[in-house]
C-alpha cells in the first residue's frame, strides 16, 4: 500500500445515543463528587485552630528579620568570595 491510512466510519445513532448517557452521568457523578469534597473541606476548616494576631505578628517579624539577616550574610559571603577570585586572577594574570 501507499502508507494512507482510512479513518473509521462514523458511528450509528445507537452508539451516539449511549455516549451522551454516558456524559451525563459523569456529569452527575463529578457534580455529587464535587459537593462531597466542599461539604468535607467545610467540615475540616471547623477543626482549624488559626493562630492569633500576636502570633502572626511575631512570626512575621521573625520571618523578616531573618531575611535580612540571612540576605547580609550572604551578601558579604558573596563579596568576599569575589574579591579572593579577583585577587586569584589578577595575580595569574
Amino acid at each position: 500500500m501507499l502508507g494512507v491510512r482510512v479513518p473509521p466510519g462514523l458511528p450509528d445513532s445507537e452508539q451516539v445515543q449511549f455516549s451522551q448517557e454516558v456524559v451525563v452521568l459523569l456529569d452527575k457523578i463529578k457534580l455529587s463528587h464535587i459537593k462531597e469534597f466542599l461539604n468535607s473541606v467545610k467540615l475540616e476548616m471547623r477543626k482549624v485552630s488559626w493562630p492569633g494576631r500576636k502570633e502572626v505578628y511575631g512570626t512575621t517579624v521573625v520571618v523578616i528579620g531573618a531575611v535580612f539577616f540571612f540576605g547580609i550574610y550572604l551578601g558579604l559571603v558573596d563579596l568576599a568570595l569575589h574579591l579572593s577570585v579577583a585577587k586569584i586572577f589578577s595575580f595569574f594574570k
